[in-house]
């Protein structure tokens, strides 16, 4: 064989060699892309939670949960430089106390969001014209209190827009914020409710208070609430809660004292 020969040869042995490495590539990256865009769920349902700090900083929500609940236009923390609080209040059904809440909430000047289901406005029609008359915001919670995941689009939008409907009926009322039940939703459920014209609020802090028939204490939940305070919070208190009530004004009053300001949910910043 010649040397010329040998040459051409050596030249077409490297080219296939280059070939089948670039092949195999592109197949590997394809089985990988494949492997990423499958292990990704959009009806997988997610838990919210929070891990909570106690010196003051943003608590831990989730990274993951964080992006695909802000890629749909939610919220769960504010701007981490300035002392906002937004308090809401979750609402199934009404133990009591709301009235109490609304007096301590107008004596403090504080405006909260208020989100409520369709058996609250069906049972507590004046309490709701109460709170809208006094500045405060009214949130859906949606109709049933289902979890948003295991419901489809068609099912979603009933539960969020009769609701919706209603309030609109009794009171000119237009909601805009929904706070998904049970604190569960998933990234087609966020965006289902996203295209209904709604903002999804979630929370940067909430603890045990919704069981009304095993309350917590007093001075241990005031001083869990007061040690997690933090810039951007948004906090969830339950309104069927005997101990909230009993501890707002104080709560309320010593956040003041310690820099902070309560804003609405109109006012949010990031």
């Amino acid at each position: 064989m010649t040397s010329i020969k040998k040459k051409k040869l050596k030249i077409m042995i490297m080219s296939l060699l280059i070939l089948s490495i670039f092949t195999l590539s592109v197949v590997k990256s394809n089985e990988e892309l494949e492997t990423i865009t499958t292990s990704v769920n959009p009806d997988k349902k997610i838990g919210w939670g929070i891990k909570r700090n106690d010196n003051h900083e943003q608590p831990d929500v989730g990274k993951e949960n964080r992006s695909i609940l802000e890629e749909n236009g939610g919220i769960c923390l504010g701007n981490s430089e300035k002392k906002y609080i937004y308090l809401t209040f979750d609402e199934g059904y009404e133990a009591g106390y709301t009235a109490k809440i609304l007096d301590i909430l107008k004596e403090n000047d504080v405006k909260a969001t208020f989100f409520i289901t369709a058996h609250y406005l069906n049972t507590q029609e004046d309490l709701v014209k109460r709170m809208i008359d006094e500045g405060h915001i009214v949130g859906n919670h949606t109709v049933n209190h289902k979890s948003m995941p295991s419901l489809n689009a068609e099912e979603i939008k009933k539960e969020v827009m009769d609701l919706h409907q209603s309030m609109y009926e009794k009171f000119g009322y237009e909601m805009k914020y929904i706070r998904p039940p049970k604190g569960e939703f998933s990234s087609n459920s966020l965006a289902e409710t996203k295209k209904l014209g709604y903002e999804t609020v979630m929370w940067s802090f909430a603890y045990e208070d919704w069981n009304e028939n095993n309350q917590p204490n007093e001075e241990k939940s005031k001083k869990k609430i007061l040690e997690n305070l933090h810039n951007g919070e948004i906090m969830l208190l339950h309104g069927n809660s005997k101990t909230n009530t009993n501890i707002l004004d104080s709560v309320i009053k010593e956040t003041k004292q310690m820099g902070y300001e309560f804003k609405s949910l109109d006012e949010f910043e990031i």
